[in-house]
C-alpha cells in the first residue's frame, strides 16, 4: 500500500478512487461477484446453481441440464427448507423400498415356496416393479433423456440405458415369451430381470440421498458466517431517542448503540465510548481489541466491555462480513482446472462405456454359453451401471466446496478454485510494506524545514494538502497537525499521482509532497536535505519531501511498525520453500532498512505501480510461479497479473478484487495456512480422482465379463449398482475429511 513517502506508492490509495467509497465497492463488487448483494440470508428469488457447473442458474429447483446433478441454491440462508429434492427423493425411496425387497426376494427363491407357477411369478414381479421404474426411477430417466437431448451424456445416460433395457426386456418376456428363442427359458419361463431393475433404482435413490445429504454440510461453512450477523440494531434518531430495528432498515451514515455483549451491527467507526472488542470470529485473532472514538468496527464482531456509539459506514451486501460470505460462496461454486478436465474425460468415457455395453452385448450373444443372449444382456446392464461417472463428476466439486468453507475459518478466502490449485505451486512471494509487512498505522515522527521555513509550516502545509487523502501515511500527518493544534486549511485542489504523491493548493500556493521520483519529475532539487532523509530512512521510517515548483520546502517522516507476526510468517513462509522479495515505494535506504531488520534478501525500493507489475512479469519470465501480498490500489495491476493476488483484508476493496486470496486479518501467516490447505486440497482431488477411475478401470472388465473364461465369474447387475453408489460415497466421505485438515 506503499505510498508517496520515499515510502510508498500512490498517495492516499488514489483520492479519487476513494471520495465516494462506497458507491466504488459497490461497483467493484458487482464486477467480481455474482449475485452482488444477496448475503445475510436468502433476498428476493432463491437462485440455484450446478456444483459442477457454475453457470447453470435457475430461478427454481431442479437438475443440471448438462450433467443432472441436483441444483442447489446459490447462496445458503438460514431459515430455508429441507432440499426439496432430498425430500422428493427419500420419499420415492421409502415408499418403493417394500416392492424393491419383495421382488427382490421372489426373483431369488419364489421357486421354492411353489406357491404360483413362475409364468404368474414374472407377472407378480412386473407389476411390483411398475412403481419402483416408473415412478421411483422417473427423474433418472428424465435426466438420462435430457443428456440425450443436450447431447452430454453423464452418469444418468448410463443408468438410463441400463435400467431401461433391463426392465423393457423383462416386460417383453412377461408379456410375449413366445417370441423367445427355447434356450431363453429357465424354470418354466423366460428369464426376466426385473429385480435388476428395481434394485438399482433403490440403491441410485439411496446413493443420491447419501450426496445431498453430504453435499448440503459443504454450505455449513457459509450457514455459520451468516449465524454470526445480528438480526437487530440499537439505532439512535435524531431526537435522541432510541429503538431496535431490524438489520435491513440500517443505512450509512445511521448512529447505533452498541452494548455490551451485543454484536456490533455492521462495519462502522467508533464516535464516543472504550471497549474492548472480540473480532475472532471473522479474524481468528483470539485476543479482543481495544477501540475507541475513531477506531473501525467490524459488523458480527462481539462487544465484551464498554458501550460504544458508532457510525454505519457500510450495510447490507458492503460489510466485511458480507464479502466473506460472497467470496465463499463464488469459490465455492468456481471450477478448478483439474475439475475441467475430469470433465472432459467424463463426456468421452461415457461413450466409451455405452461402445463397451454394445460389444459386451454381441460378443457374448454371438460366443458365449447358452442362454448367450441373456447373459449378453445382463452383462451389457452390468457394464452401464458400474461404470457411471458419478463418483467421477463429485471427485473435486467436493473437495473444493469442503476446502474453501474450512479456509474461511481460518480466515483464508479464496476467491475461485483456480487460486486454490495453484497457491500450492508457488515459489516467490512478493510483498508490499506498507500495511503487509508493517501495521499500516503510521506515526508522524519529526519534519524538518529547508532554508528558513518552520518544521511546524511544513507539517500544517503538508496536512492542509493532505486532507484530500485517506492514505494512512497522509492520516498520520493531519493527526499529527491537529495535535499541535496547527490551523488547517481546505486544499483549492487536489491530485493524486499513484505510486510517487500528490499534487495541489492551499491558499492559492501550489504545493507538492511526496517521494524522490516526484521530486525528479518536477524539476525540485533535494540535496539540501538529503543526510537528513537518510538518516530517517536508515532507521525504518519513510520520507515525504514538500516541495512548490522549483523550491524545497522541507521533509516529513512518518514511521510504520513492524507487524508482530510478520518475522513469524516470513521464517515459516521461507522454511516451506519460498522466495520472497520485498517492492516497495519507499526510498531505497528505508527499504533496505527494514529488509535487513526482517531477513529479506531481495529489496527493490522507489518502485511504482508499473514496476511492481513489471517485477511479477520478469519473475514469472524465469520460470517462477509468482504470488504478490499487497494491499493498496497501487498493488492492483501487480496483484492482477500474479500467478495468485494476495490481499490483506485490512486492505482496499481494488486490492480485494484484484486478488485470488484475501487474509481477513491480514496476517502473513495465513499465507503459509492457506498453502498449506491448497496442498492438502490439491492431494485430496487426486486422491478422489484415483478413487473413480481405478474403480471404473477394474469395474467395467469385471461387468463385460472378462474373467469368465478363466474364473466363471459373472458380475450381477445388483452387485454393479451396490458398488457404484459406494464408489460415490466413498468420495464424499474422503472429500470430508479436510473439515478436519490441520
Amino acid at each position: 500500500m506503499d505510498r508517496h513517502s520515499d515510502s510508498t506508492a500512490g498517495h492516499g490509495h488514489d483520492h479519487s478512487a476513494h471520495a465516494h467509497h462506497v458507491h466504488h465497492h459497490e461497483t467493484v463488487h458487482q464486477q467480481h461477484h455474482a449475485p452482488p448483494s444477496q448475503v445475510a440470508v436468502a433476498a428476493v428469488g432463491t437462485i440455484y446453481t450446478c456444483p459442477m457447473h457454475p453457470e447453470v442458474r435457475q430461478d427454481h429447483p431442479g437438475s443440471c441440464p448438462k450433467c443432472g446433478m441436483t441444483l442447489e441454491p446459490l447462496m445458503p440462508s438460514l431459515d430455508e427448507e429441507e432440499n426439496p429434492e432430498l425430500k422428493d427423493f427419500s420419499r420415492r425411496f421409502w415408499w418403493t423400498l417394500p416392492f424393491t425387497v419383495v421382488v427382490t426376494v421372489l426373483a431369488m427363491g419364489g421357486h421354492r415356496f411353489n406357491w404360483f407357477s413362475m409364468a404368474m411369478q414374472s407377472w407378480i414381479e412386473l407389476l411390483l416393479s411398475l412403481p419402483i421404474v416408473l415412478w421411483a426411477g422417473w427423474p433418472f430417466f428424465s435426466r438420462g433423456w435430457a443428456s440425450v437431448r443436450q447431447r452430454s451424456p453423464n452418469m444418468w445416460t448410463l443408468i438410463g440405458l441400463g435400467t431401461g433395457a433391463a426392465f423393457v426386456y423383462s416386460v417383453a418376456a412377461t408379456v410375449v415369451p413366445d417370441v423367445f428363442p427355447a434356450s431363453f427359458q429357465a424354470m418354466g419361463r423366460v428369464a426376466v430381470y426385473f429385480e435388476a431393475a428395481a434394485v438399482i433404482i433403490s440403491l441410485t435413490l439411496l446413493g443420491q440421498l447419501l450426496e445431498l445429504k453430504a453435499r448440503s454440510q459443504t454450505s455449513a461453512a457459509i450457514k455459520s458466517l451468516l449465524g454470526l450477523a445480528p438480526k437487530t440494531a440499537r439505532r439512535i434518531e435524531a431526537d435522541g431517542s432510541e429503538a431496535d430495528v431490524p438489520l435491513s432498515h440500517v443505512h450509512v451514515g445511521d448512529r447505533l448503540r452498541v452494548r455490551p455483549g451485543e454484536k456490533v451491527p455492521v462495519d462502522g467507526v467508533v464516535l464516543e465510548g472504550r471497549s474492548s472488542v472480540d473480532e475472532s470470529m471473522l479474524t481468528g485473532e483470539p485476543l479482543p481489541v481495544s477501540k475507541q472514538a475513531g477506531d473501525a468496527l467490524i459488523g458480527a464482531t462481539l462487544n465484551t466491555s464498554g458501550a460504544l456509539i458508532m457510525r454505519s459506514d457500510r450495510v447490507g451486501s458492503q460489510t466485511l462480513l458480507a464479502q466473506i460470505v460472497q467470496m465463499v460462496a463464488q469459490a465455492q461454486r468456481s471450477k478448478a482446472p483439474m475439475q475441467r478436465l475430469a470433465d472432459r474425460v467424463a463426456g468421452y468415457f461415457v461413450v466409451a462405456v455405452v461402445a463397451i455395453a454394445l460389444l459386451t452385448f454381441f460378443t457374448w450373444g454371438l460366443f458365449g454359453p447358452q442362454p448367450s443372449w441373456v447373459y449378453g444382456l445382463i452383462n451389457a446392464v452390468a457394464v452401464l451401471i458400474i461404470a457411471c461417472p458419478c463418483a467421477l463428476g463429485l471427485a473435486t466439486p467436493m473437495s473444493i466446496m469442503v476446502a474453501t468453507g474450512r479456509a474461511a475459518g481460518l480466515g483464508v478466502l479464496f476467491r475461485d478454485a483456480a487460486a486454490i490449485e495453484r497457491l500450492r505451486e508457488v515459489d516467490v512471494l512478493i510483498v508490499d510494506k506498507t500495511g503487509t509487512l508493517t501495521e499500516g498505522r503510521p506515526s508522524f515522527e519529526r519534519a524538518v524545514g529547508a532554508e528558513d521555513i518552520a518544521p511546524e509550516e511544513v507539517l500544517r502545509l503538508a496536512a492542509s494538502l493532505d486532507q484530500g487523502s485517506e492514505h494512512p501515511l497522509a492520516a498520520a500527518i493531519v493527526a499529527a497537525a491537529k495535535t499541535q493544534g496547527l490551523s488547517l486549511i481546505e486544499p483549492d485542489s487536489f491530485e493524486s499521482s499513484t505510486g510517487i504523491g500528490v499534487r495541489g493548493a492551499v491558499q492559492g500556493r501550489p504545493l507538492l509532497l511526496g517521494n524522490t521520483a516526484l521530486m525528479e519529475q518536477a524539476g525540485v532539487k533535494v540535496d539540501s536535505l538529503l543526510s537528513e532523509a537518510e538518516a530517517f530512512r536508515a532507521s525504518g521510517a519513510s520520507v515525504m519531501y514538500l516541495a512548490e515548483p522549483g523550491r524545497l520546502l522541507g521533509l516529513l517522516a512518518v514511521s510504520d511498525p513492524v507487524k508482530a507476526s510478520t518475522p513469524e510468517a516470513l521464517a515459516t513462509l521461507r522454511a516451506a520453500g519460498l522466495k520472497v522479495v520485498m517492492a516497495t515505494g519507499d526510498g531505497w535506504t528505508t527499504a533496505r532498512a527494514v529488509g535487513a531488520r526482517l531477513g529479506i534478501e531481495e529489496v527493490h525500493g522507489e518502485v511504482k505501480p508499473a514496476d511492481k507489475l513489471e517485477l511479477v512479469r520478469r519473475l514469472q519470465a524465469q520460470g517462477h510461479v509468482v504470488a504478490m501480498a499487497g494491499d493498496g490500489i497501487n498493488d492492483a495491476p501487480a496483484l492482477a497479473q500474479a500467478d495468485v493476488g494476495i490481499a490483506m483484508g485490512t486492505g482496499t476493496d481494488v486490492a480485494m478484487n484484484s486478488a485470488g486470496v484475501t487474509l481477513v486479518k491480514g496476517d502473513l501467516r495465513g499465507i503459509a495456512h492457506a498453502r498449506r490447505l491448497s496442498q492438502a486440497t490439491i492431494a485430496n482431488m487426486r486422491q478422489n480422482l484415483a478413487f473413480a477411475f481405478v474403480y471404473n478401470a477394474l469395474g467395467v472388465p469385471l461387468a463385460a465379463g472378462l474373467l469368465y473364461p478363466f474364473t466363471g465369474w459373472l458380475l450381477s447387475p445388483l452387485i454393479a449398482a451396490l458398488a457404484m453408489s459406494l464408489s460415490s460415497v466413498s468420495v464424499i466421505v474422503n472429500a470430508m475429511r479436510l473439515r478436519a485438515a490441520r
